[in-house]
């Protein structure tokens, strides 16, 4: 269940702003590229607010740390990435599952994307969701929000950083949001760093190109704009928030459609991934797992007897420690996808729920076997043998094994908890300090060092490794705010 139904802003939004009704050739222009934007926030400058803003989140749960759905994200959004020849090289990007039932998604500074579980749900296929994706992407390898500070008044970071945090947070209250930042003006930038509508339209043009050269169908976006605009016709006078913030313009559509009808029509078949996650996401947003539970069974009883469904009943039932039951579930799945890794991790967790632990880590080890560098098989794999009681195990699995995508935030916490577990503390610290530092709590992480520190039976090396990292964090923090860190401390 996630732990937030949000709204995010306008700072980020898929949807365009409104009065898109007349589109100049000044809009749709090439960006300018290099220097100009750097004179407003340097590369660096938008990775420190992109990672600060990041962390506010983290702060505010609004994060949903659930490998599967994460890495599935990743995949697409690099396939993308991989197939954009508007940017030589590709920032690092890093996308997240926000907790959000509503349809949006927005792209930081530096590269970090946010998507709002609706916008899976909302998605009828592959390509609408790949759209998306390359919207929000185009917007950050255009570096908008650079060019756009060029043309405010905003150019304090610390002011970006509470702005951009206050605009996500916007549904629950700004006002408590900014005070707990300490950027009193903020709010009065909000519609300053909007995305303008030329913007919007470029990162249109830049996602579709990026679509057809992933081989997704360019209409995807097209078509995903088009059942927004009819959602706003039927809701008429009582549109709900996310659509009266965020209109969707007849304008906008024709321009998608008409740049996707340059690259021919194409028919591409979904992957298993796809229907999978989302069925996946569904469990997740539901209020209740037993509400997700009821959804599922209804729908194999009206006859959509789908690999896919039994996959989210079988879920459902496991969240509720119905292992048994979601066992049986799970089979139809398991036949018709023997291979597929997803599938197969389910299997393995629901065997260890039915106390099966010798014939779940065998199913692990197939999956991992089969996946080296599936994040999610190394993750789960290493949770479920810290939780048999098996953490120097856990730890080798972690350690051994690349992460394709890049190492998970989530390494470091199950590092962190194996070393606890084995007896090693000074290492635990060390590792939990990381897990923090990556979501962008540095007080926190250095904290867990000088925990570490204190600890008496830590030998010579052990105090080094931690005093060296502790000052390397140090170092990253301005004086001002280090001496105000220390006072606090």
């Amino acid at each position: 269940m996630l732990k937030h139904k949000l709204i995010f802003a306008v700072a980020f939004a898929l949807v365009a702003a409104p009065g898109l009704a007349q589109v100049r050739q000044s809009d749709i222009d090439l960006p300018q590229l290099g220097n100009p934007a750097d004179l407003s926030l340097s590369p660096a400058e938008e990775a420190k607010i992109g990672a600060e803003v990041v962390g506010e989140m983290y702060q505010y749960d609004y994060i949903v740390d659930d490998p599967e759905i994460t890495e599935y994200l990743s995949s697409v959004g690099w396939k993308l990435a991989a197939a954009d020849s508007s940017s030589p090289t590709a920032p690092d990007f890093n996308f997240y599952l926000i907790a959000d039932n509503r349809i949006n998604a927005f792209a930081l500074p530096g590269g970090y994307i946010g998507f709002n579980a609706g916008t899976i749900l909302a998605a009828e296929n592959e390509s609408e969701l790949a759209g998306v994706l390359g919207h929000e992407e185009s917007h950050v390898t255009q570096r908008h929000m650079a060019r756009q500070a060029g043309d405010t008044k905003v150019a304090d970071i610390a002011t970006w950083i509470g702005v951009l945090a206050a605009i996500i947070a916007g549904s629950g209250n700004p006002n408590v949001i900014l005070g707990a930042l300490g950027v009193g003006q903020g709010i009065n930038y909000q519609r300053q760093v909007s995305y303008t509508r030329g913007n919007e339209l470029e990162a249109d043009r830049f996602g579709i190109r990026k679509l057809a050269a992933a081989g997704y169908d360019p209409m995807g976006m097209a078509t995903f704009f088009g059942r927004l605009d009819q959602q706003t016709r039927l809701y008429g006078s009582h549109l709900p928030e996310i659509l009266l913030t965020h209109p969707v313009n007849t304008t906008r559509i024709a321009e998608a459609t008409e740049r996707a009808a340059q690259f021919g029509p194409r028919k591409v078949k979904d992957s298993v991934e796809f229907t999978l996650m989302k069925v996946r996401t569904q469990v997740l947003a539901a209020d209740t797992p037993n509400e997700a539970q009821g959804h599922f069974a209804g729908e194999i009883a009206a006859g959509h007897d789908t690999p896919e469904n039994h996959y989210g009943y079988a879920m459902a039932l496991s969240q509720q420690g119905l292992n048994d039951e979601a066992l049986k579930a799970l089979k139809p799945a398991l036949d018709a996808y023997p291979r597929q890794i997803n599938v197969l991790l389910m299997q393995a967790n629901i065997l260890v729920g039915v106390g099966r632990v010798k014939d779940a880590m065998d199913a692990f080890n197939r999956g991992l076997n089969a996946y080296p560098r599936y994040a999610p098989a190394i993750l789960e794999y290493a949770e479920a043998l810290i939780n048999t009681g098996k953490p120097d195990e856990a730890r080798q699995i972690l350690l051994s094994h690349d992460q394709a995508l890049g190492t998970r935030v989530e390494t470091f916490r199950l590092l962190a908890t194996a070393a606890r577990n084995s007896g090693n503390i000074a290492e635990a610290q060390y590792q939990q300090s990381e897990y923090l530092y990556r979501r962008g709590d540095l007080r926190g992480a250095v904290e867990q060092l000088n925990a570490g520190l204190r600890v008496a039976s830590i030998n010579g090396d052990e105090r080094a490794r931690l005093m060296a990292r502790r000052q390397e964090l140090l170092n990253t923090i301005p004086a001002a705010e280090l001496a105000k860190l220390q006072k606090q401390g």
